[in-house]
C-alpha cells in the first residue's frame, strides 16, 4: 500500500487536529483591502473569546471587490459575517433576506466601527503636481482606481469627485457629469479591487495617481517603503464608512450566532479600536483618535447622506444599469 511521506502525514494530522479542536468556525466575507485589518484582529478576538468562554474559535477570511463579495454570499458563500465598505452592499443582502432589514441598528454608529477617507497617492516628488480633484481631469494624467460598479473603493472615488464638482462655483449635476467624464477618460483601466489597484500603481508602475482609502496609503508604506510615493489630501473628500452585519441565514444554519455577534461587537472594544487605529483606520473611540492624531490629519469631509441622500439613493442614481456611470462609460 502506498504511504504518504512522514512530513505530509504529519501536516494532514495537524490540520485534522486543528479542525477538530475548534469549537466553532466563522467566515468573514470582506472587501479587498481589509486583509491586514482582520488578519491582525482575528487573533486578538480569538484570545478574548477563549478567555471569556473557553471556546476555541477558527476564523477564516474571504476578500475581493465588495460588490462581488456580497453577490458571492447571495449565491451561497457561507459567510457568517460581512464587513464591507459600502452600506448598499449590505442592503443588497438585506433585500435577499440574508441580513436583517434593520442591520444598521444592530451595532453602534450605523454598524460602522471605524471610518476612513479617499486620498491621492502620487509618485515621489509629485511630478504631475496633483493637488486636488481638478488635476485628475487634466489631459495626459493617468488615474488608477478600482471599477466603480463592482467596488466600494471605486464608488467612493467616483462620488468624492462628483461631490467636489457640485461644490464648485456654478456646480450642478450637469457640470459634475462632464467632470467625471474627463476623470474616467484618464483611467487606462479599472482594477478589480482596491488591492489590485495598488498593485497596478506600485508594482506595474502604471498611472500618475492612485485614488484609495487613507488607510491603504500606510499599508503601501509598510509593503513598499515610503520612498516611492507621497500622499495628497484633496480639498474635499468622502468620509467612508465600513458597515458590518451578521448573515442570519448562515449563522442560524450553523449555530454560530453567538460567536458572530461577539466577533462584530468586539470591533468596538478598546482592543478592536486599537487594531483599527494601528491599521490606519479612524477609530470611533475619541480617546484613541486623539492618541493617534499624528496618523490622521484634519481634512474636510462629507458623508454620502449629506450630498447624495444615502448610499442606496447614490447607488440607484449612479451605479445601477443605465445610471450616470454607464452614461459616462459608453462615451469613454
Amino acid at each position: 500500500m502506498k504511504r504518504f511521506p512522514k512530513t505530509l502525514s504529519a501536516l494532514l494530522l495537524s490540520l485534522i487536529a486543528s479542525a477538530a479542536l475548534a469549537d466553532a468556525t466563522l467566515l468573514n466575507a470582506s472587501y479587498d483591502v481589509a486583509r491586514d485589518v482582520y488578519k491582525n484582529y482575528n487573533p486578538v478576538f480569538q484570545k478574548y473569546w477563549k478567555q471569556k468562554t473557553g471556546e476555541t474559535i477558527e476564523l477564516k477570511q474571504s476578500h475581493g471587490g465588495s460588490t462581488k463579495q456580497v453577490r458571492a454570499v447571495a449565491d451561497g458563500l457561507e459567510a457568517d459575517v460581512v464587513t464591507m465598505n459600502q452600506a448598499n452592499d449590505v442592503e443588497f443582502l438585506a433585500d435577499k433576506g440574508l441580513v436583517a432589514k434593520d442591520w444598521a441598528k444592530k451595532f453602534p454608529n450605523n454598524a460602522s466601527p471605524y471610518t476612513s477617507a479617499m486620498v491621492f497617492i502620487v509618485r515621489k516628488g509629485n511630478p504631475k503636481d496633483i493637488k486636488d480633484w481638478s488635476d485628475l481631469a487634466a489631459p495626459g494624467t493617468q488615474v488608477i482606481l478600482p471599477h466603480p460598479k463592482n467596488t466600494g473603493n471605486g464608488r467612493n472615488t467616483y462620488l468624492s469627485a462628483w461631490a467636489w464638482a457640485l461644490k464648485q462655483p456654478g456646480g450642478s449635476d450637469k457640470t459634475a457629469l462632464e467632470f467625471l467624464g474627463k476623470v474616467l477618460k484618464n483611467a487606462p483601466l479599472f482594477a478589480a479591487g482596491g488591492r489590485d489597484a495598488t498593485t497596478t500603481f506600485m508594482q506595474r508602475r502604471m498611472g500618475d495617481v492612485l485614488v484609495t482609502f487613507e488607510s491603504e496609503a500606510e499599508m503601501i508604506a509598510k509593503e513598499f517603503g515610503k520612498g516611492d510615493f507621497e500622499v495628497v489630501y484633496p480639498s474635499l473628500t468622502m468620509q467612508t464608512e465600513f458597515p458590518v452585519a451578521i448573515v442570519d441565514k448562515v449563522v442560524d444554519k450553523k449555530g454560530t450566532r453567538k460567536q458572530a455577534q461577539a466577533y462584530l461587537e468586539y470591533l468596538w472594544s478598546k482592543d478592536g479600536q486599537e487594531n483599527a487605529a494601528q491599521n490606519y483606520l479612524r477609530p470611533r473611540d475619541a480617546d484613541l483618535l486623539k492618541k493617534y492624531a499624528h496618523f490622521f490629519p484634519p481634512l474636510k469631509t462629507f458623508t454620502v447622506d449629506e450630498v447624495f441622500g444615502g448610499a442606496n439613493k447614490a447607488f440607484a442614481t449612479h451605479f445601477r444599469d443605465g445610471g450616470t456611470f454607464d452614461q459616462i462609460y459608453v462615451q469613454k
